[in-house]
């Protein structure tokens, strides 16, 4: 490889743990004792599957990983924790970090952690050495390379194997995953964790009885019907206030749905939980239910505080958002990957976790979601659950529900409110009502039969997304920001443009142009017409999948290097929705004429600095300049106030020489050559160096008349459009990103060799 391929780069996806000195300051509380307790009995038995119950926000993942730190990493045995999303195992990962103590931990000085699944910021599943103490890895990354583990596995006669959200291990990969560990290692001690074990689905019990089969009674080590070490009730845990008292309300929409469903319709409904595309799309697009909802929150905006909504689908979480911030309240979605098989959008998952952090840090007042926030994501400030959508499902209900259950004890509040928004369904469809959650014992969930296959089936339609798609971040990564000259921060211009939705209104848009985007975005918007050939799309209204392959395909033509400001992709996006319609690249129009001194945040800072400003002075002294901006540049260059204030408050602390920094830590995290990465993954740490590859891979592949040939079948063109830069090994196999492992393919050829 060469010298900058060799490069090593600290990543977050494996690392060396050491334990802190001192106290644990979270202590466990009395149900999470309780449960331990009951884990130390069931581990004097050489081997067991063994399912923990607590309800969202008992502290699932604390209580495991706790309990693991000190019986299994203290004893040096290996633990594979198995989850099925990205922030799941992250989420395990930083567990245990975080309560890795010396008084867990006496017997050693550390131990080796790996994170694997196929996000480009974390491992693949042939990085595991037999030296890792813990692998925490997605269900499908190990499930297709099972043969990753047998190093990892070879001599060990004791491993804890655990299942994240354990109700989903009756799916046929937890299954194979099991019954190969379980094949190799004769003491496989089996733990699933759940808030929601299916408990009378005939199908699902059988299932669940034969994969988790002893638990603990009376005190004692038991076999039978699903196996529970320990499981509590949701009434318990708001007696401790542990969980908050919920408070129910029902908003009723006077919206008539049940006339136009059939009988397939309604069945349909009861077994998959799933509307039919049309009526979805109805309901989404129905702007009396909307106006509703937003208008529910508004009234009682402090009393609901933040809140989570369950949206239909897709389309109807981005209008929701984007009707909350044209009332005034800061609202934002977040929606599954593809790759999820949930919802049926791309959505990447650094966005998702800066909207989740956005939400966490109170920036967000109401986050929009379809069903991503049903598992596993500690938000305790969220004090309101909206339920603009009905399900069938307990088990749904429940998840749902329990993102506002965090109880004071717990860091939460005393009260969540669960507001209801109720259709009209002519009795058809026996719909879950949130408050018979909490009747009986809390202990039994009865749910219809979900198998985790019914589950993926779940595809959003997403066929009128682009109506919708005019929601974009304002919010910029001021880290990066600083350290470009002002002068490059400002833009030089924007394309400004307005087109039609297919829904008949105008659309207006602009994409702001800085330095560093210039020449990108020029050679884009002369290649246009080349694009739109390659893709032979010719469609007025082009679908999501389409756009975003296309604006992928320009980004890793076009947008390559180190650029910041940089290009969203959302403003791509947009531009190809102009020229679908238009058939011509959008008006640039230039800021030639702009004073730019107005926008000198820091020569702002020094007049503040060098004046001595208290907070009073300050704050009127920026409010002026906000408000009297006669050509209106703070306003459009900054967006929203707060981000202005925020990045003179950095200017100002340069000036005073207030540094920046984070705590200690315990994690020394490993590093890893950039030639073992993927390219979009370079990207993030050496985007010259990506460049770089890219440029070489096509000059490979030019010939003396400059024409590019796929390194498949032959197709020729001058154009770098109709081309994707390919691993001829992948990197799944051990192969490399260097120059000497990367081809050209054609789209085609590509998608073909990926398919296998």
């Amino acid at each position: 490889m060469s010298s900058v391929a060799e490069t090593e780069i600290e990543v977050l996806s494996h690392g060396t743990v050491t334990p802190k000195n001192g106290m644990n300051v979270r202590q466990p509380y009395q149900h999470q004792k309780n449960a331990m307790a009951n884990l130390d009995l069931m581990d004097k038995a050489d081997a067991y599957s063994t399912l923990v119950v607590l309800p969202t926000g008992g502290g699932k993942t604390y209580t495991a990983s706790l309990w693991l730190l000190k019986h299994a990493l203290n004893r040096r045995k290996k633990i594979l924790w198995i989850a099925h999303r990205q922030m799941l195992l992250d989420q395990a990962a930083v567990s245990f970090q975080e309560y890795a103590y010396a008084e867990s931990l006496p017997n050693i000085t550390a131990f080796r952690y790996r994170i694997v699944s196929g996000a480009p910021s974390h491992d693949r599943s042939i990085d595991i050495v037999p030296t890792d103490d813990l692998v925490i890895a997605s269900k499908d990354s190990i499930g297709r390379n099972l043969g990753a583990l047998d190093a990892w596995l070879a001599g060990t006669d004791e491993v804890y194997l655990v299942v994240d959200e354990a109700h989903h291990a009756t799916a046929k990969t937890y299954r194979k995953i099991i019954d190969y560990v379980e094949a190799r290692v004769k003491h496989t001690k089996l733990i699933g964790l759940t808030a929601t074990p299916f408990r009378t689905a005939e199908q699902e019990r059988g299932l669940l009885a034969r994969i988790f089969r002893d638990g603990v009674r009376g005190g004692r080590r038991v076999a039978g019907d699903i196996g529970i070490t320990y499981q509590i009730g949701l009434k318990d845990l708001i007696n401790r206030q542990i969980l908050s008292q919920p408070i129910f309300e029902s908003c009723y929409t006077e919206e008539d749905y049940g006339a136009a469903l059939g009988k397939d319709d309604w069945e349909r409904i009861m077994q998959l939980d799933t509307l039919p595309d049309d009526l979805a799309s109805q309901i989404a697009d129905s702007a009396p239910r909307n106006r509703l909802i937003v208008e529910t929150y508004k009234k009682k905006a402090k009393t609901y505080g933040q809140t989570i909504v369950f949206a239909v689908n897709v389309v109807h979480a981005i209008t929701l958002a984007k009707l909350f911030n044209h009332a005034g309240i800061s609202a934002n979605f977040i929606v599954s990957d593809v790759r999820d098989m949930v919802t049926g959008v791309r959505i990447s998952r650094e966005i998702i976790k800066q909207r989740i952090k956005e939400f966490r840090e109170g920036k967000l007042k109401v986050l929009v979601n379809v069903n991503i926030l049903t598992e596993g994501v500690d938000l305790p400030q969220t004090k309101t659950v909206f339920l603009a959508r009905p399900t069938v499902s307990t088990i749904l209900m429940t998840q749902m529900i329990g993102r506002a259950l965090r109880g004071t004890a717990a860091g939460g509040t005393s009260e969540a409110y669960i507001v209801s928004f109720v259709d009209d369904w002519n009795e058809h469809i026996a719909w879950v009502n949130p408050e018979s959650i909490f009747t009986g014992d809390g202990n039994d969930f009865v749910d219809n039969p979900l198998t985790r296959q019914q589950h993926e089936i779940r595809l959003i339609a997403i066929s009128k997304i682009e109506e919708f798609a005019s929601i974009v971040d304002a919010s910029i990564d001021t880290t990066a920001l600083e350290a470009v000259p002002f002068e490059k921060r400002i833009p030089l211009g924007m394309y400004a443009f307005t087109w039609l939705e297919e829904n008949g209104m105008d659309h207006s848009y602009q994409v702001m142009v800085y330095d560093s985007t210039q020449a990108a975005y020029a050679e884009m918007m002369d290649a246009l017409p080349k694009l739109f050939e390659t893709f032979g799309s010719d469609d007025e209204y082009l679908s999501d999948e389409v756009l975003h392959d296309m604006a992928t395909q320009c980004r890793d033509t076009f947008f390559l290097g180190e650029m910041i400001p940089s290009y969203d992709e959302q403003d791509i996006i947009h531009v190809l929705q102009y020229y679908a319609q238009k058939e011509s690249a959008p008006e640039f129009y230039t800021f030639d004429a702009i004073n730019r001194g107005k926008l000198d945040v820091a020569a702002i800072a020094r007049q503040i600095f060098d004046e001595d400003m208290g907070p009073r002075k300050k704050a009127e002294y920026v409010n002026d300049l906000w408000d009297r901006s006669d050509d209106n540049m703070l306003r459009l260059f900054f967006g929203r106030k707060q981000y202005f204030w925020k990045q003179l408050d950095i200017e100002l602390m340069k000036l005073s020489g207030v540094g920046i920094g984070g705590g200690e830590t315990n994690v020394t995290y490993g590093k890893k050559k950039l030639g073992e990465m993927a390219l979009s993954e370079i990207a993030r740490y050496n985007p010259a160096y990506e460049k770089e590859l890219r440029d070489g891979a096509f000059a490979a592949a030019k010939d003396e008349e400059g024409y590019y040939t796929c390194a498949a079948c032959g197709r020729r063109d001058k154009s770098r459009i109709p081309f994707q830069v390919d691993h001829i090994v992948p990197m799944n196999r051990g192969g490399k990103s260097v120059p000497e492992n990367l081809q050209i393919l054609c789209r085609s050829c590509n998608g073909r060799k990926g398919d296998r």
